[in-house]
């Protein structure tokens, strides 16, 4: 059952399983939380992201996009939302995505620190091939930088079906995340190509990257409430 809050602003974080809608304050459509970004006001009155939607107070609602985030900056929708002076920094917007990556590279650490990520082109390529025999590649992971014929080897493997198994699925293909930022999450120098394997640290990694592709995306996308990367024929990519 949908739950709708306050147009202008929720009363608090939400601890319930059901699927809940809120009004972008920017838009003001109604969409479901995973298309938006909460926001709050701290104890000393300045407006931050509530990325993981735990932080007490009212909040106000904006939809998942830097375009939009910058707008509500620049037409006063936060002061207008919270209806009192607020302090917000005329670099919410840019804060907002590097949150959202410090966010999706804290969840890939986690989810290595679990043993559920491998890299290196050749533990990437042998996690793939296994992926006929059981293996669990959950997704393929790629610099954004990271070289064209890499890239181009990894996911034409990854496209590849052994034995036609019926079951096997398309791979999610992830270039998100800088070298630099890779680096810093597995611990590690250079890493260009990495395999996600099975567990749920893995689908929290996921889900970040996704908020993430579409915070820098959807404003390209008119169809950016129905999914967060461009999907081909092939395989899905979710890249910024």
């Amino acid at each position: 059952m949908l739950a709708f809050a306050d147009p202008e602003l929720d009363n608090g974080p939400r601890t319930g399983k059901s699927a809940t809608l809120r009004m972008c304050a920017v838009s003001r459509k109604q969409r479901p939380t995973s298309e938006l970004i909460r926001f709050v006001v701290s104890p000393d009155g300045k407006v931050v992201p509530d990325l993981k939607r735990k932080l007490p107070g009212r909040g106000l609602w904006v939809s998942a996009s830097r375009n939009m985030v910058a707008e509500a900056v620049r037409r006063y929708h936060f002061t207008r939302g919270f209806k009192r002076d607020v302090r917000v920094a005329a670099t919410l917007a840019s804060d907002t995505e590097n949150l959202l990556s410090q966010s999706a590279v804290e969840a890939l650490a986690i989810a290595a620190k679990a043993g559920q990520v491998v890299s290196g082109f050749a533990k990437v390529e042998a996690a793939l091939a296994a992926r006929g025999s059981g293996g669990a590649v959950q997704a393929l992971i790629h610099a954004s930088e990271g070289g064209v014929d890499g890239i181009r080897k990894l996911n034409a493997l990854a496209r590849q079906n052994p034995g036609n198994r019926v079951e096997m699925t398309e791979l999610p293909i992830i270039t998100v995340l800088s070298s630099a930022e890779l680096d810093l999450a597995l611990g590690r120098s250079n890493v260009v190509h990495a395999a996600l394997l099975a567990g749920p640290a893995s689908k929290t990694f996921l889900s970040r990257s996704q908020i993430l592709v579409r915070y820098r995306l959807a404003d390209a996308d008119k169809t950016a409430g129905t999914a967060a990367g461009n999907t081909n024929s092939h395989s899905n990519s979710l890249s910024g």
